[in-house]
């Protein structure tokens, strides 16, 4: 059963794909697969618990309404940037040579949507399976579950507040080649990154909830998601341009201020 349910996500998220690949054709333009990042995984933590009807326990609503609050929130943030920001200039260098050569529609496919669908098919299993699996019923929800909301609690307040502490210091023109070193980013460099990984890793203790042996099989979901937003296309890509618009600037920077988990920042010596 638990399978079955899977490949249904599966190939509702493979529709989705499919209908946002061919409106990215249409416009020549997938920047805004960023919002379907997080919007994609609150749809299948939403369709996940829709399976079970009226069978959906305290602890599978709780993953839903976590996984739903988290993803639905950075959709719409991230959209709102597409829209204000225009085409991302990532997806512009990979897509170059492809779109020069008249193969823009195939290489939007294979190089973007489809190997985005799976990364975020596997970071939300942890939700996905959650859910799924729950067979709490109505009893109190286990101590590992309050621990991971606990967790998830704090990484929906470091991402939320960063996004809106950066967002409110871009608005302001007098920051105009400044360095965001104030409020959380006084803490950390990437207090949204940190965010969202501290409130996957909750989602996960809360699938830890439903079975630890759950939990093990969805493992490669946050860690994948760990990786990626420190050392590939996270924190990692987005201090490399830093450092060549910012020079001395950002490198004062990151020598006082924690690269991911908040910290007191450094002293000057």
């Amino acid at each position: 059963m638990l399978l079955d349910a899977l490949l249904l996500n599966a190939a509702i998220l493979l529709a989705a794909v499919l209908a946002l690949w061919a409106i990215s054709v249409r416009i020549n333009d997938v920047s805004f697969i960023d919002s379907f990042w997080g919007a994609g995984m609150a749809m299948l933590a939403v369709v996940s618990w829709l399976q079970l009807g009226p069978g959906a326990g305290p602890l599978t609503t709780l993953i839903m309404a976590m996984t739903a609050a988290l993803g639905f929130r950075l959709g719409i943030y991230l959209l709102r940037r597409w829209r204000r920001e225009g085409e991302d200039q990532r997806y512009a260098r990979i897509l170059k040579k492809d779109r020069e050569a008249g193969r823009f529609a195939f290489a939007a496919l294979t190089k973007i949507w489809l190997g985005q669908a799976v990364l975020l098919f596997l970071v939300s299993s942890p939700a996905q399976v959650g859910i799924l699996a729950s067979n709490a019923g109505s009893g109190p929800l286990p101590p590992v579950a309050l621990a991971g909301l606990a967790l998830y609690l704090l990484g929906v307040f470091f991402e939320w507040t960063g996004d809106w502490q950066l967002a409110r210091f871009k608005a302001d023109p007098a920051n105009e080649g400044k360095i965001l070193d104030t409020g959380l980013w006084r803490y950390t460099r990437h207090p949204n990154y940190f965010g969202d990984c501290a409130a996957w890793w909750g989602i996960w203790l809360c699938c830890a909830g439903v079975g630890w042996n759950y939990a093990l099989y969805t493992l490669p979901g946050p860690l994948f998601l760990t990786f990626t937003l420190t050392k590939w296309s996270g924190a990692a890509l987005l201090e490399a341009g830093m450092k060549k618009k910012r020079g001395d600037k950002y490198a004062d920077y990151i020598a006082r201020t924690s690269p991911f988990i908040p910290w007191p920042p450094k002293r000057a010596a």
